[in-house]
């Protein structure tokens, strides 16, 4: 069954959504990397780093839904 272009319109926005939350967390990460070398700074930044890891992760699996969404489209299966 052919997927209608409003379903694919709207995985990609999905996608496109996720990447941008996830450059946003690589940003956040980045700036707790200062120059506190404090334990309690280290742990914030290590803590970011695993948000930007989860960030990363729903940005594939919205990537996959897209992907999926076009090869309904463009092979119907």
């Amino acid at each position: 069954m052919p997927i209608e272009r409003t379903d694919l319109d709207r995985l990609q926005a999905a996608y496109k959504v996720a990447v941008e939350l996830w450059i946003a967390a690589i940003r956040d990460e980045e700036n707790l990397a200062t120059p506190d070398h404090s334990i309690v700074a280290w742990e914030h930044w290590e803590q970011a780093g695993f948000k930007a890891d989860e960030a990363r992760d729903r940005a594939n699996v919205a990537k996959e839904a897209y992907k999926a969404g076009l090869r309904l489209l463009d092979y119907e299966f």
